[in-house]
């Protein structure tokens, strides 16, 4: 059994790392509604970007834009990993990290090379670990990051699809959801599906207020300058950089409220093990006391004798 020095060494130092773990926890549900403000700042753009990328669409076939096009013969991917700098974020960043690997192999099987871009440190290492080179890597840009990072990603695979040299892009990361909950998103950005896209747009609206909307409203003959060929031509790169920052601000809100939960229920365990510490440590002295009471009493038995 230990003894009390050792039990109370013990205790003070998980407290310290409690006072640690408690302080992680408030900056990150600071930085929480910082990153969710943002979100919520960049998403009407986004839905505009959406609205316009659907009118266009709509008149223009697939065959006219080469981002447009889906390859029936994939032979590379381009995936893109969102991940953080930083770790004590619960399974933020091995969900995101692990599903990418699995698809790696899977597509190996198949004869379907995959080239990766790594969006933080985490991702960085994970990969250079395991003998895969990112072809782009962004670090310290995970808690804040900016439309720069998302123009050169976008960029870079617009470039790669147009040029032939990869046959589809796929962006994974964590959603958030809500305060609490991260959801894993495995979004297929190039070729970029239109049919997905009107999908998506009418699925976030009100059926019952566009049914509404949709019969009190004559559709209008739009004459587009120049054509709208030209102009999804500009269009599209647009769109993919709103979408991928859009996905990168999001991750940052996902990151700051996995990091806020864990360190919770670091600070929780602490408290439950500094608790259990503290029983032993007051079973151990009261053991002390009473060896310590009944030698004194022996030794007096012995005097008297």
């Amino acid at each position: 059994m230990p003894n009390l020095h050792d039990i109370d060494k013990r205790i003070k130092s998980i407290t310290s790392t409690k006072q640690i773990t408690r302080t992680m926890e408030m900056v990150a549900g600071a930085k929480v509604k910082h990153a969710t403000e943002r979100i919520f700042a960049a998403t009407p753009y986004s839905e505009s970007m959406t609205e316009m990328l659907q009118g266009v669409a709509e008149r223009v076939q697939a065959s006219e834009n080469p981002l447009l096009e889906k390859r029936e013969n994939v032979k590379r991917i381009l995936a893109v990993a969102v991940v953080s700098d930083r770790g004590l974020a619960g399974g933020f960043n091995s969900n995101v990290l692990r599903t990418i690997e699995k698809t790696i192999r899977a597509k190996k099987a198949q004869g379907v090379e995959v080239d990766v871009i790594a969006c933080g440190k985490k991702a960085i290492g994970f990969f250079k670990y395991r003998k895969i080179e990112p072809v782009l890597e962004f670090v310290d840009l995970s808690a804040d990051p900016t439309f720069e990072e998302a123009k050169q990603i976008a960029d870079y695979a617009v470039k790669a699809y147009e040029e032939g040299s990869v046959d589809e892009v796929v962006l994974v990361y964590n959603h958030a959801k809500n305060a609490a909950e991260q959801v894993l998103r495995e979004e297929i950005i190039l070729p970029v599906d239109t049919q997905a896209v009107m999908a998506a747009a009418a699925g976030s609206s009100d059926a019952a207020d566009a049914a509404d909307q949709s019969a009190d409203t004559v559709s209008a003959a739009l004459e587009f300058e120049p054509e709208p060929a030209d102009v999804l031509q500009r269009l599209l790169p647009a769109y993919l950089r709103t979408s991928i920052y859009h996905a990168l601000i999001d991750s940052a809100a996902g990151e700051q409220a996995a990091r806020r939960t864990a360190m919770h229920s670091a600070t929780e365990n602490a408290n439950e093990i500094v608790e259990t510490l503290s029983r032993l440590y007051n079973r151990v002295r009261q053991g002390a006391i009473t060896t310590e009471i009944n030698e004194i009493v022996g030794g007096a038995a012995a005097l008297e004798d």
